[in-house]
C-alpha cells in the first residue's frame, strides 16, 4: 500500500521537476498569440517599406506607430525565440555546465539582438522627427 496521501487532484497541480514548466508554457502561448496579431502588420510593413528604397522605408519607420508596432514585434520575436530555445537546450544538453553556458549565451544573444534592433528603429524614428 502507498504511504502518499495525495488527492488525484494534488497530484496534477504540481509542476514538475523543474517547477516552472506551467509558467513557461503560458510565457510561450501568449507571446505566440501577440506574434501571431503582429507578424501580418510586421508582413506588411516589410512589402510596404520595401516598395519605396531606403528613404521610403525610413519614412515609414518614422511614423510613431509603425515604430512602436516594429519594436513591439521584435520584442515578442525574441522573447519567443528565447523560451524556444531554452527548452532545445534543456531537452538535448546533458552536461549540466554546458547546459548553463548555452542558457546564458542564448539569453545574452536575445537581448543584444532585440537591443541592437530596437535601437535601430528609435534611430530612424527620432532623427526623422529632428
Amino acid at each position: 500500500m502507498s504511504t502518499d496521501f495525495k488527492t488525484p487532484t494534488a497530484a496534477a497541480r504540481g509542476l514538475g521537476s523543474a517547477k516552472s514548466g506551467t509558467e513557461h508554457h503560458i510565457r510561450q502561448r501568449v507571446s505566440a498569440i501577440a506574434l501571431a496579431l503582429l507578424v501580418p502588420w510586421f508582413l506588411y510593413a516589410v512589402i510596404a517599406a520595401s516598395r519605396s528604397g531606403f528613404d521610403g522605408a525610413t519614412a515609414f519607420f518614422a511614423q510613431p506607430w509603425n515604430a512602436i508596432l516594429m519594436i513591439l514585434t521584435l520584442g515578442a520575436a525574441f522573447y519567443h525565440m528565447r523560451l524556444g530555445m531554452q527548452v532545445v537546450v534543456e531537452d538535448y544538453i546533458g552536461k549540466a555546465g554546458m547546459k548553463q553556458g548555452l542558457l546564458i549565451l542564448n539569453t545574452f544573444v536575445c537581448v543584444g539582438l532585440f537591443a541592437a534592433t530596437a535601437l535601430s528603429v528609435l534611430k530612424i524614428w527620432i532623427t526623422a522627427s529632428v
